[in-house]
């Protein structure tokens, strides 16, 4: 098992595509609402993090069950791979039911703490109580995800991604404008438009798994294990708090940010909602890094762990860098087509410019904590992320402490946190001591 650039590229263009097309489900929303009002654009940069955070708990879940699928699968033990699935599913569908009964219960008073400014509270809570619905839909089909990924069969994951946001753009122009007898519902139109093309996604994988994966092969029956549900929590766990800590410091960095204002607030969510592009990039191919790694060493050929990762590393540039060099030239072009204000277009110019270095650094930083995840030293990485947000806070503790700063510097404080990542990874790889990691 020697995965090439070509392989490496095969496998990972379909979860990139697939994470793209989930991204621009976000993206339609930012662009909708930025010709809507500022305040609801600024208020979607809350509530779609608020909501991401939450998200990433069953995500880091699924991280977890694709290790596992990853390397069943990679050691020729293919029965097994289904009863790691149907725990999986059974789990987060359960996990689901809990978090939107939480979030109803508890969101309003948690947003009302953090949030200072009425217009942008009233709106970030319409886009919440339609989003929740969400969770249902979202957290079963990470498992379905999970399946695809860990057996390295990821074509189909473009398909559903692409049916999702062609949904998501439908319902948000019939129902953020109020067009072909639909209410105008504004930013609550968004979440409705964004939980349907969800639950549309759900639906269709479902279906394709149910006429088109081999079953027999895969061990596809129902049943519950709770020693395997338990040794899935076991390691699980800690990429789900991981997965948590990576996106609630970005909703800690809107709360800073609304408090400089509602202008600066909308510009940080165009450079976000920008920045995404990057991050599917990034993300896709540490995504795919997990798999590779996970079969590689379920194959028992860890020799080649290290030069597979310098082969995503370079693929990741070769991708990332001409797209940077792009969104750079246009860069008029590229803000106002979230809109028209040039108060805030004026603002996002210098964190736009930052977001942009940020990618040379993140690539590395996020392709080798994966590699630490697809080890199965789950544990670890979920230590190095709290390393890391513990520096990112304090930093931004200190700028918001600090009147005058710049929205611009704000953004380095990403910066900052994929270069403790890096090192911290690096370090950990360097020292051999992760090879003989049993799951």
């Amino acid at each position: 098992m020697n995965y090439t650039y070509k392989q490496i590229w095969l496998i990972n263009l379909p979860i990139m595509v697939s994470l793209f097309m989930e991204q621009l489900i976000n993206l339609t929303d930012s662009i909708f609402l930025g010709h809507v009002s500022q305040i609801d654009l600024g208020a979607s940069a809350l509530a779609t993090m608020y909501y991401t955070a939450i998200y990433m708990l069953g995500f880091g879940f699924s991280l977890g069950a694709q290790v596992v699928i990853a390397r069943r699968n990679g050691a020729g033990q293919y029965a097994d791979v289904g009863r790691v699935f149907y725990q999986g599913i059974i789990f987060l569908s359960a996990f689901a039911v809990i978090v939107f009964i939480l979030s109803k219960l508890f969101s309003p008073a948690l947003l009302r703490f953090m949030i200072s400014s009425d217009n942008v509270y009233q709106a970030t809570m319409k886009y919440i109580e339609w989003r929740d619905y969400n969770y249902l839909f979202a957290f079963p089909l990470l498992a379905i995800r999970a399946f695809f990924i860990g057996t390295t069969h990821t074509k189909i994951l473009t398909a559903n991604s692409l049916i999702m946001v062609v949904c998501n753009t439908l319902f948000n122009y019939l129902l953020i404008f109020g067009k072909a007898g639909f209410p105008k519902l504004g930013i609550s139109g968004a979440a409705i438009g964004s939980s349907l093309s969800g639950l549309i996604g759900l639906l269709f994988l479902i279906i394709y798994m149910w006429r088109y994966v081999d079953k027999k092969r895969y061990g596809l029956r129902v049943v519950f294990d709770l020693g395997l549900s338990l040794h899935l929590l076991n390691i699980s766990v800690w990429t789900m708090v991981r997965s948590f800590f990576c996106i609630a410091p970005w909703f800690l960095f809107f709360v800073s940010i609304e408090h400089l204002g509602e202008c600066e607030l909308a510009a940080a969510n165009v450079v976000r909602s920008i920045s995404m592009i990057f991050f599917v990039i990034v993300n896709s191919f540490a995504t795919t890094i997990i798999s590779l790694v996970s079969n590689l060493i379920g194959a028992k050929q860890i020799m080649k762990v290290m030069a597979t990762c310098r082969r995503v590393i370079i693929l990741n540039y070769a991708i990332g860098i001409p797209l940077i060099l792009l969104a750079f030239a246009f860069s008029g072009s590229l803000l106002r087509l979230f809109t028209n204000d040039i108060t805030i277009i004026h603002t996002a110019f210098y964190p736009f410019c930052v977001m942009l270095s940020t990618f040379i650094i993140s690539v590395p930083a996020y392709t080798y904590c994966n590699t630490v995840i697809g080890t199965g030293n789950t544990k670890i990485a979920f230590i190095f992320q709290m390393v890391n947000i513990t520096i990112y806070l304090s930093y931004l503790f200190l700028l918001s402490r600090s009147p005058g700063i710049p929205l611009a510097v704000y953004w380095t404080a990403e910066q900052l946190y994929v270069v403790v990542l890096l090192l911290l990874s690096l370090i950990y790889l360097k020292r051999n001591k992760w090879q003989n990691k049993s799951l």
